[in-house]
Formats: C-alpha cells, structure tokens, sequence
C-alpha cells in the first residue's frame, strides 16, 4: 500500500459521543428489536454523534453469528441516516472464521467496520506478527468500506502501538479507533503518529478524556453514553467555549464513571428502565440476579444526579 493513498473518498468519521450500544433482551433471552428501537431513538435524542453497535457493551461474546449481523443490520435501518453506524462482531479465534464474521457484517450496510485488535494474535505474538495478520485481513474485506479498531479489553487487552498505527493511518482504510489505554501519555504519542491522516481517536475513558481532548483526540466512545450522553454531547460540543464548567463536568463524570465497576451491563439496562426505555435488566454476560438492592439504588441516585445536570449542561 502507498503511504500517500489519502482516506477512503477522503472521508472522516465525525467527532462527538459515539455510545457503545447496549443490548436488549427478552424474557426469553433473545434479542428485545421493539426495545432496542426505543434505544436507538433515544441516543439519538440526546445528540449522539454516531453509534458502535456490535462491541462488548452489547455482548457480543454471547451472540451467534447470525444475531450479530440481524443486529447490526437493525441498528443501521432504524437509524436511518439520522447518524452514521459502525459495528464489529468478528470474536472467533480462528482466522478464516473471523473472514467469514467480517464480511457478512461487511455486508449489512454499516459505515464502518470495526476490527478487534486482540482476535489477530494471541497475547504472546509479536506486533510483527499482528501486522502481518492485519495485512492478509485487508484483502478480505472490501476495500471501499471504512474500517477501524477497537482495543477490547476482552478476551485480553492489546494496544496499538503509535507506530503500529501511523502504518494502519497511512493505508487510508483506517478512520476510528476506539482506545482504552486510559493513559494520557499513550493516546498523546498515538495523536502524533496519526496526525495529518483521516485516522481519529476517540477516547473510551471519562477520567482522562477532557486532557486528550485538548490534544487533538476527536470524541468519546464508552459505556457511560449509555448512562447520560447528554452531558458528553454537552462537554464535547462546549469545553472550548466554556473551560471552567467544562472542567467541572468533567470531574463528575469520571466519578460517575467508577459505575462501571458495577455489575454492566446490568446496570446501565437498569438506568434505562427508570427512564422507559426497556423493560428488563436480563443480560447474556451478566448473571442479573446478581444484581442487588444497593446496586439498584446507586443507580437511582446517579439518575437523580444526572437529571439534575442535564437541566444545568443542555445544549
């Protein structure tokens, strides 16, 4: 590949708070579609950037296949236009299978696919081997659809190094990265490595999100939209304008953020039943029973909070 090919069509994906989408269930444990269009409105309602669907916030560890695609597929029709859809879904080990999961969620008519930096290569193989991998996958796929990573912490962690990332940036098929190095240092050195290139960062980490902001990181993308992305649709589009409140808001939402240690997704699905959203808390992931009564009222008390805010923080 050229290292002067420009991103595909010149493209970028816009900045601002992309939700990692959440997924409904039943009581009988399959997919709740009338549920999970009540969400996609209501993300969207709360000035939502774009949607990640088909990432370990909507367990998809825990979904065959074809319910991956079905989903994918659902969340890019019912958005309809109103913002752009990503989503990635390849969790097999075996690297023709992972073609195979690629390409048929390729084929839903997604903006973007989203490839796991950790499915290419076990923990112990070299970042050599990980590109060479990465090389043969980029024949698979088609090579007019924008693709991006996500450094899932699940099933382990692997991190893109800048260098790593300056070679994906310049192949001009790479527009995302959704990082969870949650270090400041590492998403610096990463920014300068993209610079110039249709390569963006979006942050997946509240604490350290307004600081990568200021160095040029281009939105947010983790499980906290799915708890009140109103205020990150507001930190985003007004941290220039308004640095003082902008800091402010920012220390509540890395408090509010350690929610996450929690029982999630449960929780989150808890948060949008008192909001009307869904039905049920059911998770694939998560045992929900597990869920208790103080766990319950934490949640409560953190949409009490965050309703008070979005009276205060409202674009």
């Amino acid at each position: 590949m050229s290292k002067e090919r420009e991103a595909i069509g010149g493209q970028r994906m816009p900045g601002g708070v992309w939700p990692t989408m959440i997924t409904p269930f039943t009581e009988n444990n399959e997919i709740d579609y009338a549920a999970l269009e009540r969400l996609i409105d209501w993300y969207i309602d709360k000035g939502v950037d774009g949607l990640f669907a088909v990432c370990q916030s909507s367990e998809m560890f825990y979904l065959s296949l074809e319910e991956r695609v079905q989903l994918a597929a659902f969340v890019k029709e019912k958005a309809n236009g109103r913002v752009p859809v990503i989503a990635s879904g390849h969790i097999s080990d075996r690297f023709e299978d992972q073609v195979a999961e690629l390409q048929a969620m390729a084929a839903t008519g997604i903006d973007a696919l989203v490839l796991i930096t950790n499915r290419l290569t076990s923990a112990e193989e070299s970042e050599e081997v990980w590109l060479g991998r990465l090389r043969q996958l980029l024949d698979e796929l088609p090579e007019q659809l924008p693709l991006g990573f996500y450094e899932c912490p699940h099933p382990y962690k692997r991190l893109i190094s800048p260098e790593a990332l300056r070679w994906c940036a310049e192949s001009g098929r790479f527009l995302f990265l959704k990082d969870t190095s949650c270090d400041v240092d590492n998403m610096r050195a990463k920014l300068a490595a993209v610079a110039g290139t249709g390569l963006q960062l979006y942050n997946a980490n509240s604490a350290t999100l307004l600081e990568t902001w200021k160095l040029g990181a281009t939105g947010y993308s983790g499980v906290m939209a799915n708890f009140h992305p109103e205020l990150y649709v507001w930190l985003h589009r007004q941290w220039q304008q308004q640095p003082v409140e902008a800091e402010r808001l920012a220390d509540f939402l890395s408090l509010a953020s350690l929610i996450e240690r929690q029982l999630y997704p449960t929780n989150a699905k808890y948060d949008l039943m008192q909001q009307g959203v869904l039905t049920n808390y059911r998770c694939r992931s998560k045992n929900h029973e597990e869920f208790t009564a103080t766990q319950r009222l934490e949640v409560e008390q953190l949409r009490r909070l965050t309703m008070e805010l979005a009276n205060t923080y409202s674009n």
